[in-house]
């Protein structure tokens, strides 16, 4: 008998953190598109 750790849990964490970081960079970007444009839009009106 074996007693290690099973390290497909820390596999699936690193990709659990990775996606979820990429899905947060995604939102914080198109978060800041969406006020540039809008900046962008009022500039243009005055």
């Amino acid at each position: 008998m074996r007693e290690g750790l099973d390290h497909w849990q820390f596999v699936y964490a690193a990709y659990a953190v990775g996606v979820i970081g990429t899905l947060l960079l995604i939102s914080q970007s198109w978060a800041a598109m969406r006020r540039a444009e809008a900046r962008r839009e009022r500039s243009r009106e005055s």
